[in-house]
């Protein structure tokens, strides 16, 4: 499947998607908790499709309506053996620790992308805290063999902070109290999302300075009423569409949000855009935009729509923080310089930095790499461009935000589907 892009003004209200990071915690906070949880805004992408199916395996029971999710949390009985988290990073890192929680043998699998993304650090963690737990040379599968008792364990915060909130869900429901201390957490916001879910959930842990936490083990997960913020990383696609060629309002992004994601407003004011920013809402306007420099260590999946907005901005942006791109849906960096360079883009990586030259975007034919981030970057960077852009594989916005074009239509987007040439 193919889908084109014409140059097209976007104008209007919309909302931004529900955060799935925020949606996929909550669902393993209610499995964990005894009683039934109701989760209001919950995001129904795949990535969190794959958690309600291993939320169900693990012995919930899930009811997903729309506009809310009511979750019976588990007894401790195990439905079904072998897990699989779809295409989803988070879901394994997270699920892994709690899935250790049960005594029986369980098999952590996914498809797709995710099987070609490296395991070992969930398996070295998890061998540490006394848990038998293999992966096939260090990728998927993991078979995991509990339960899971606390202890003391150290890992790698380097290349994700998803591992940690796994830990830091399954921990407390632990018997025994544990200490994790962490080499290098880049994301730390993620992990601030982590504590405040947790919180609401009943569950507490000490945090010191990000670098060693402590949590008493034995906690008891109380059932929520949890409601689900909008994300501020599919909302950041919305604002730059409205910066590079629009007049847009994106509702429902919460300005004291933990997310950090909640960056895209600094990015975006650093070159130039004209916005005005409400508790609850953005209004971005087509504007003149400049080259900026910008820090997205914490906030890797900002790099595909600031590559969208670099392209339009007057001079060289540089962006710090590449480094975190190489173990995503794709090799990100090695896609934006692949997919932007087709698109008349010049993207280059220097070490830490990737370096966007601001031009004039081209008609072309580009390939999302099976990445949704790669498919909605390219799709917003298409609106200004000098002729239409066509998206191969564009489905695959499903993972995060699946209702991505529709909300582009619905801002006056030109968007058509075509027969893939190939």
């Amino acid at each position: 499947m193919q889908i084109t892009i014409d140059p097209s003004e976007v104008k209007g209200l919309i909302r931004a998607p529900s955060s799935k990071s925020m949606t996929q915690r909550a669902i393993a906070a209610a499995l964990l908790a005894d009683g039934e949880s109701t989760i209001i805004n919950p995001s129904y992408c795949n990535d969190s499709l794959a958690s309600i199916d291993i939320a169900g395996g693990l012995g919930a029971h899930i009811r997903p309506e729309p506009g809310k999710m009511k979750i019976n949390g588990t007894q401790g009985f195990l439905k079904d053996h072998v897990l699989n988290c779809g295409e989803s990073g988070l879901a394994i890192r997270m699920f892994s620790p709690v899935a250790a929680l049960f005594s029986g043998e369980i098999i952590m699998d996914g498809k797709g992308t995710l099987k070609s993304r490296p395991m070992k650090m969930i398996e070295d963690t998890l061998n540490q805290l006394g848990v038998k737990c293999s992966s096939k040379d260090g990728f998927l599968p993991l078979t995991i063999k509990g339960p899971l008792k606390g202890g003391t364990c150290e890992t790698d915060g380097s290349v994700s902070s998803q591992l940690l909130t796994g830990l830091l869900m399954a921990l407390p429901a632990a018997p025994d109290n544990s200490i994790v201390k962490v080499i290098n957490l880049k994301s730390r916001p993620y992990i601030d999302m982590t504590i405040q879910v947790l919180s609401k959930f009943g569950v507490k842990v000490v945090n010191d300075n990000y670098r060693t936490f402590t949590i008493n083990g034995n906690q008891k997960y109380k059932p929520a009423y949890f409601e689900v913020e909008s994300d501020w990383s599919g909302g950041a696609f919305l604002m730059v569409a409205g910066a590079i060629n629009g007049d847009v309002v994106v509702e429902g992004l919460r300005t004291d949000s933990r997310q950090s994601d909640k960056a895209i407003l600094t990015a975006l004011d650093k070159a130039g855009a004209r916005m005005s920013i409400s508790e609850d809402s953005v209004k971005i306007s087509k504007s003149e935009l400049r080259a900026f420099e910008f820090d997205a260590t914490d906030s890797p999946d900002l790099f595909p729509p600031l590559a969208a907005l670099a392209s339009y901005c007057r001079g060289v942006t540089g962006i710090k923080g590449a480094t975190r791109l190489f173990h995503k849906e794709s090799d990100r960096a090695k896609a934006l310089v692949e997919e932007f360079g087709k698109m008349n883009i010049k993207v280059t990586i220097n070490e830490d930095y990737m370096l966007i030259t601001g031009g004039e975007v081209k008609e072309a034919v580009v390939d999302s790499h099976h990445d949704h981030r790669i498919a909605m970057a390219a799709a917003v960077a298409s609106l200004r461009a000098s002729g239409p852009v066509s998206i191969t594989n564009p489905e695959c916005i499903a993972k995060s935000y699946p209702g991505f074009y529709e909300d582009l239509r619905s801002l006056g987007a030109v968007i058509h589907e075509t027969r893939s040439h190939s």
